[in-house]
């Protein structure tokens, strides 16, 4: 089965970064604000779903070229911060270009991983996350750290890929259905279980099972669109 997903989750060969985009959750706005920081990446939009307000300090993991920490700068204001954390070098440098670009003050980016985040125990009101903890190889870690991160009654929200059947193992070893977000995504079931696990509270908002298909050749996939509370201690 071919795959006509190109550079990672949701993109099409014969669509734009900004069709893209706005197919799964972004304003015309949006894209034309932060073009530049706009990959064509992702497979919803967490600002969009997320319960993000002035003076928040919001995490992004994962974070890119910086889109969704812009957009959610754009909501956290002058009082509030966002910290974007990407794991390489290149995007941390491209991200950091973006926000000079943009001129936003309120924004940092960090180098990490998300399975070890170099964020402080109960700094951060709402995290935000696209389409990226599908490729951590221990997602479990990466939820224990999302509540470790948080404030008590933090809020968590995540758009990302899951799976519907499993895989084959020839297809779980596929570099190629690896960075397109299918090879290292869990069964909904084991994703929800991990999150709850790690000591959240989950409501999903929605679910895309069309996605696979228009954008995934048929892969059993799905885009889950989730709030993650953490509850008080």
């Amino acid at each position: 089965m071919a795959l006509d997903v190109v550079q990672g989750c949701g993109c099409c060969e014969d669509l734009t970064k900004e069709e893209i985009s706005t197919s799964i959750g972004y304003s015309f706005e949006d894209t034309q604000s932060f073009s530049a920081a706009n990959l064509g990446l992702g497979c919803g939009n967490p600002t969009a779903i997320g319960d993000i307000k002035e003076g928040d300090i919001v995490l992004d993991l994962g974070s890119g070229g910086g889109f969704d920490s812009f957009i959610a700068a754009r909501k956290v204001g002058k009082t509030g911060k966002v910290i974007g954390v990407d794991m390489t070098e290149d995007m941390v440098a491209r991200a950091r270009k973006n926000a000079e670009k943009y001129e936003f003050n309120n924004v940092e980016f960090r180098q990490g991983d998300i399975e070890s985040l170099p964020v402080e125990a109960g700094s951060v009101d709402v995290i935000i996350s696209n389409c990226v903890i599908n490729l951590a190889s221990d997602k479990s870690k990466v939820f224990r750290e999302a509540y470790r991160v948080l404030k008590n009654d933090g809020m968590m929200y995540v758009s990302d890929m899951v799976l519907l059947n499993d895989l084959t193992a020839e297809q779980r070893n596929d570099e190629d259905l690896i960075c397109a977000c299918i090879g290292g995504a869990l069964l909904k079931d084991d994703y929800l279980g991990a999150i709850k696990d790690a000591g959240f509270n989950v409501r999903i908002i929605d679910e895309d099972k069309d996605i696979g298909e228009n954008q995934y050749s048929g892969y059993p996939v799905m885009s889950l669109k989730l709030k993650a509370f953490k509850a008080e201690v």
